[in-house]
Protein backbone atom coordinates (compact mmCIF):
# COMPACT_ATOMS: atom_id res chain seq x y z
CA UNK A 1 0.00 0.00 0.00
CA UNK A 2 1.13 3.53 -0.71
CA UNK A 3 0.06 6.94 0.45
CA UNK A 4 0.34 10.17 -1.53
CA UNK A 5 2.78 12.62 0.09
CA UNK A 6 3.54 16.18 -0.95
CA UNK A 7 4.66 15.86 -4.55
CA UNK A 8 5.61 12.19 -4.25
CA UNK A 9 4.33 8.75 -3.36
CA UNK A 10 5.51 7.40 -0.03
CA UNK A 11 4.92 4.01 1.63
CA UNK A 12 2.26 3.82 4.30
CA UNK A 13 3.75 2.62 7.53
CA UNK A 14 2.16 1.04 10.57
CA UNK A 15 1.44 3.12 13.64
CA UNK A 16 4.23 1.49 15.64
CA UNK A 17 6.79 2.45 12.99
CA UNK A 18 5.42 5.97 12.61
CA UNK A 19 5.39 6.68 16.34
CA UNK A 20 7.66 4.19 18.16
CA UNK A 21 8.17 6.63 21.04
CA UNK A 22 4.49 6.60 21.97
CA UNK A 23 4.24 2.83 21.59
CA UNK A 24 7.29 2.26 23.80
CA UNK A 25 5.93 4.61 26.47
CA UNK A 26 2.48 3.02 26.45
CA UNK A 27 3.95 -0.50 26.70
CA UNK A 28 6.25 0.45 29.58
CA UNK A 29 3.55 2.35 31.46
CA UNK A 30 1.09 -0.48 30.78
CA UNK A 31 3.43 -2.93 32.50
CA UNK A 32 3.76 -0.61 35.50
CA UNK A 33 -0.01 -0.17 35.71
CA UNK A 34 -0.47 -3.95 35.47
CA UNK A 35 1.95 -4.48 38.35
CA UNK A 36 0.08 -1.87 40.41
CA UNK A 37 -3.30 -3.47 39.73
CA UNK A 38 -2.04 -7.01 40.40
CA UNK A 39 -0.01 -6.10 43.50
CA UNK A 40 -2.30 -7.93 45.98
CA UNK A 41 -1.78 -11.16 44.01
CA UNK A 42 1.82 -10.70 42.80
CA UNK A 43 3.41 -9.28 45.96
CA UNK A 44 5.26 -11.85 48.12
CA UNK A 45 3.80 -10.48 51.38
CA UNK A 46 0.94 -7.95 50.99
CA UNK A 47 0.94 -7.31 54.76
CA UNK A 48 4.33 -5.62 54.36
CA UNK A 49 2.66 -2.75 52.52
CA UNK A 50 1.23 -1.75 55.91
CA UNK A 51 2.40 -1.85 59.50
CA UNK A 52 3.82 -5.37 59.57
CA UNK A 53 7.31 -5.78 61.05
CA UNK A 54 9.80 -8.67 60.98
CA UNK A 55 12.68 -8.05 63.44
CA UNK A 56 14.64 -11.15 62.41
CA UNK A 57 15.03 -10.20 58.74
CA UNK A 58 15.96 -6.50 59.04
CA UNK A 59 17.98 -5.17 56.07
CA UNK A 60 18.30 -8.61 54.50
CA UNK A 61 19.85 -8.57 51.03
CA UNK A 62 18.15 -9.74 47.82
CA UNK A 63 17.35 -13.44 47.86
CA UNK A 64 14.88 -15.91 46.38
CA UNK A 65 12.50 -15.17 49.26
CA UNK A 66 12.96 -11.39 48.98
CA UNK A 67 14.16 -10.44 45.47
CA UNK A 68 14.48 -6.74 46.39
CA UNK A 69 15.69 -7.35 49.95
CA UNK A 70 14.06 -5.96 53.11
CA UNK A 71 13.92 -2.58 54.85
CA UNK A 72 14.63 -1.24 58.34
CA UNK A 73 11.90 -3.29 60.00
CA UNK A 74 12.18 -6.37 57.82
CA UNK A 75 9.39 -5.57 55.35
CA UNK A 76 9.71 -7.05 51.85
CA UNK A 77 10.80 -4.26 49.49
CA UNK A 78 9.38 -5.89 46.37
CA UNK A 79 5.96 -5.76 48.00
CA UNK A 80 6.39 -2.14 48.99
CA UNK A 81 7.62 -1.10 45.54
CA UNK A 82 4.63 -2.83 43.91
CA UNK A 83 2.16 -1.12 46.21
CA UNK A 84 4.07 2.14 45.78
CA UNK A 85 3.16 2.06 42.09
CA UNK A 86 -0.49 2.39 43.10
CA UNK A 87 0.20 5.48 45.18
CA UNK A 88 2.43 7.22 42.63
CA UNK A 89 0.17 6.59 39.64
CA UNK A 90 -2.95 7.67 41.52
CA UNK A 91 -1.20 10.82 42.71
CA UNK A 92 -0.17 11.79 39.17
CA UNK A 93 -3.72 11.30 37.88
CA UNK A 94 -5.26 13.24 40.78
CA UNK A 95 -2.88 16.18 40.35
CA UNK A 96 -3.60 16.37 36.61
CA UNK A 97 -7.36 16.18 37.19
CA UNK A 98 -7.37 18.86 39.90
CA UNK A 99 -5.03 21.15 37.96
CA UNK A 100 -7.11 20.68 34.82
CA UNK A 101 -10.43 21.31 36.55
CA UNK A 102 -9.08 24.58 37.95
CA UNK A 103 -6.80 25.76 35.17
CA UNK A 104 -8.86 24.99 32.06
CA UNK A 105 -12.06 26.88 33.06
CA UNK A 106 -10.06 29.88 34.23
CA UNK A 107 -8.08 29.92 30.98
CA UNK A 108 -11.27 29.69 28.91
CA UNK A 109 -12.86 32.58 30.81
CA UNK A 110 -9.74 34.75 30.52
CA UNK A 111 -9.29 34.10 26.80
CA UNK A 112 -12.92 34.37 25.77
CA UNK A 113 -14.14 37.32 27.83
CA UNK A 114 -10.89 39.31 27.94
CA UNK A 115 -10.92 42.74 29.57
CA UNK A 116 -11.08 42.88 33.35
CA UNK A 117 -11.80 39.15 33.63
CA UNK A 118 -8.60 38.39 31.74
CA UNK A 119 -6.59 40.88 33.79
CA UNK A 120 -7.72 39.53 37.17
CA UNK A 121 -7.24 35.87 36.28
CA UNK A 122 -3.86 36.34 34.63
CA UNK A 123 -2.49 38.51 37.45
CA UNK A 124 -3.39 35.80 39.96
CA UNK A 125 -1.82 33.25 37.65
CA UNK A 126 1.36 35.32 37.40
CA UNK A 127 1.67 35.34 41.20
CA UNK A 128 1.82 31.53 41.25
CA UNK A 129 4.13 31.37 38.23
CA UNK A 130 6.56 33.77 39.89
CA UNK A 131 7.76 30.94 42.16
CA UNK A 132 9.52 27.74 41.03
CA UNK A 133 6.94 24.94 41.09
CA UNK A 134 8.98 22.62 43.32
CA UNK A 135 9.83 25.37 45.80
CA UNK A 136 6.20 26.47 46.08
CA UNK A 137 5.03 22.86 46.45
CA UNK A 138 7.53 22.32 49.26
CA UNK A 139 6.39 25.49 51.01
CA UNK A 140 2.73 24.47 50.85
CA UNK A 141 3.52 20.89 51.94
CA UNK A 142 5.53 22.28 54.86
CA UNK A 143 2.49 24.25 56.07
CA UNK A 144 0.14 21.29 55.71
CA UNK A 145 0.26 18.04 57.68
CA UNK A 146 2.56 15.59 55.85
CA UNK A 147 0.42 13.04 53.98
CA UNK A 148 -0.18 11.80 50.44
CA UNK A 149 -3.44 13.77 50.21
CA UNK A 150 -1.86 17.05 51.28
CA UNK A 151 1.10 16.41 48.99
CA UNK A 152 -1.34 15.99 46.10
CA UNK A 153 -2.99 19.31 46.96
CA UNK A 154 0.38 21.06 47.30
CA UNK A 155 1.48 19.93 43.84
CA UNK A 156 -1.88 20.65 42.18
CA UNK A 157 -1.88 24.20 43.55
CA UNK A 158 1.36 24.89 41.70
CA UNK A 159 0.39 23.14 38.46
CA UNK A 160 -2.94 24.72 37.42
CA UNK A 161 -1.47 28.14 36.39
CA UNK A 162 0.40 26.54 33.49
CA UNK A 163 -2.81 25.18 32.04
CA UNK A 164 -4.60 28.49 32.60
CA UNK A 165 -1.98 30.37 30.61
CA UNK A 166 -1.91 27.77 27.85
CA UNK A 167 -5.70 27.60 27.47
CA UNK A 168 -6.03 31.37 27.69
CA UNK A 169 -3.82 31.83 24.61
CA UNK A 170 -5.73 29.22 22.62
CA UNK A 171 -9.15 30.49 23.71
CA UNK A 172 -8.26 34.10 22.87
CA UNK A 173 -7.31 33.01 19.36
CA UNK A 174 -10.48 30.96 18.85
CA UNK A 175 -12.70 33.75 20.25
CA UNK A 176 -11.78 36.05 17.36
CA UNK A 177 -12.73 33.63 14.59
CA UNK A 178 -15.70 34.43 12.33
CA UNK A 179 -17.86 31.49 13.38
CA UNK A 180 -17.62 32.58 17.01
CA UNK A 181 -18.76 36.07 16.02
CA UNK A 182 -21.65 34.47 14.12
CA UNK A 183 -22.68 32.55 17.23
CA UNK A 184 -22.68 35.74 19.25
CA UNK A 185 -24.75 37.52 16.61
CA UNK A 186 -27.30 34.71 16.68
CA UNK A 187 -27.64 35.08 20.44
CA UNK A 188 -25.97 31.81 21.45
CA UNK A 189 -25.14 31.91 25.17
CA UNK A 190 -21.48 32.33 26.19
CA UNK A 191 -21.54 29.05 28.13
CA UNK A 192 -22.73 27.16 25.06
CA UNK A 193 -20.10 28.84 22.88
CA UNK A 194 -17.38 27.98 25.38
CA UNK A 195 -18.40 24.33 25.73
CA UNK A 196 -19.32 23.61 22.09
CA UNK A 197 -16.76 25.64 20.19
CA UNK A 198 -13.98 27.23 22.24
CA UNK A 199 -13.12 24.30 24.52
CA UNK A 200 -12.87 21.61 21.79
CA UNK A 201 -10.60 23.88 19.74
CA UNK A 202 -8.39 24.80 22.71
CA UNK A 203 -7.95 21.50 24.51
CA UNK A 204 -5.40 19.71 22.30
CA UNK A 205 -2.31 21.65 23.49
CA UNK A 206 -3.43 21.06 27.09
CA UNK A 207 -3.66 17.30 26.57
CA UNK A 208 -0.17 17.31 25.08
CA UNK A 209 1.15 19.36 28.00
CA UNK A 210 -0.52 17.09 30.56
CA UNK A 211 1.06 14.02 29.02
CA UNK A 212 4.45 15.71 29.23
CA UNK A 213 3.87 16.96 32.80
CA UNK A 214 3.09 13.54 34.30
CA UNK A 215 6.77 12.64 34.73
CA UNK A 216 7.49 15.99 36.38
CA UNK A 217 4.65 15.49 38.83
CA UNK A 218 5.99 12.05 39.74
CA UNK A 219 9.47 13.44 40.41
CA UNK A 220 8.07 16.36 42.40
CA UNK A 221 6.07 14.00 44.61
CA UNK A 222 9.12 11.80 45.16
CA UNK A 223 11.19 14.87 46.10
CA UNK A 224 8.61 16.06 48.63
CA UNK A 225 8.38 12.63 50.25
CA UNK A 226 12.17 12.31 50.24
CA UNK A 227 12.36 15.50 52.32
CA UNK A 228 9.80 14.15 54.80
CA UNK A 229 6.95 16.48 53.80
CA UNK A 230 4.83 13.98 51.89
CA UNK A 231 3.97 10.34 52.54
CA UNK A 232 4.72 9.01 56.02
CA UNK A 233 5.62 5.52 57.19
CA UNK A 234 4.17 2.91 56.79
CA UNK A 235 2.85 4.24 53.43
CA UNK A 236 4.87 2.44 50.70
CA UNK A 237 5.61 5.54 48.62
CA UNK A 238 8.70 5.41 46.40
CA UNK A 239 10.18 8.74 47.48
CA UNK A 240 9.76 7.80 51.14
CA UNK A 241 11.46 4.43 50.61
CA UNK A 242 14.43 6.17 48.97
CA UNK A 243 14.56 8.65 51.86
CA UNK A 244 14.55 5.88 54.46
CA UNK A 245 17.34 4.00 52.72
CA UNK A 246 19.55 6.91 51.70
CA UNK A 247 21.86 6.63 54.72
CA UNK A 248 22.36 2.91 54.10
CA UNK A 249 23.22 3.19 50.40
CA UNK A 250 26.93 2.39 50.84
CA UNK A 251 26.25 -0.90 52.67
CA UNK A 252 22.65 -1.91 51.93
CA UNK A 253 22.42 -0.68 48.31
CA UNK A 254 19.17 -2.51 47.56
CA UNK A 255 17.20 -0.34 49.99
CA UNK A 256 17.19 2.69 47.68
CA UNK A 257 18.07 1.13 44.33
CA UNK A 258 14.84 -0.63 43.40
CA UNK A 259 12.51 2.17 44.51
CA UNK A 260 14.76 4.63 42.66
CA UNK A 261 14.61 2.48 39.51
CA UNK A 262 10.82 2.37 39.80
CA UNK A 263 10.74 6.18 39.84
CA UNK A 264 13.17 6.32 36.92
CA UNK A 265 11.32 3.88 34.64
CA UNK A 266 7.93 5.39 35.39
CA UNK A 267 9.21 8.89 34.65
CA UNK A 268 10.75 7.60 31.41
CA UNK A 269 7.42 6.01 30.44
CA UNK A 270 5.55 9.26 31.03
CA UNK A 271 8.15 11.25 29.09
CA UNK A 272 8.02 8.84 26.15
CA UNK A 273 4.23 9.11 26.07
CA UNK A 274 4.44 12.89 26.29
CA UNK A 275 6.87 13.09 23.37
CA UNK A 276 4.78 10.61 21.39
CA UNK A 277 1.52 12.46 21.98
CA UNK A 278 3.15 15.75 21.02
CA UNK A 279 4.40 14.20 17.80
CA UNK A 280 1.02 12.60 17.10
CA UNK A 281 -1.05 15.74 17.63
CA UNK A 282 1.40 18.25 16.12
CA UNK A 283 -0.30 19.54 12.95
CA UNK A 284 3.07 20.57 11.52
CA UNK A 285 4.56 17.08 11.39
CA UNK A 286 5.48 15.78 7.94
CA UNK A 287 2.70 13.74 6.33
CA UNK A 288 5.06 11.16 4.83
CA UNK A 289 6.87 10.36 8.04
Amino acid sequence: MTAVGIGRVVPRRGFARRNPTLVAGVVLLGLIVLVALMAPWLAPDPADAGTATHPFRVLAGPSSAHPFGTDLVGRDLLTRVMYGARISLRLVVEVLVIAGLVGIPLGLAAGYFGGHVDQVIMRITDVFLAFPALLLSLAIAFVLTPSVTNMTIAIAVTWWPWYTRLVRGEAASVATRPYIESCRTLGVSPIRILLRHVLPNSITPVLVQMSMDAGGILLTAASISFLGLGAQDPTPEWGLIVSQGAQYFSTQWWFVTFAGLAILFTAIAFNLIGDGVRELLDPRRVISR
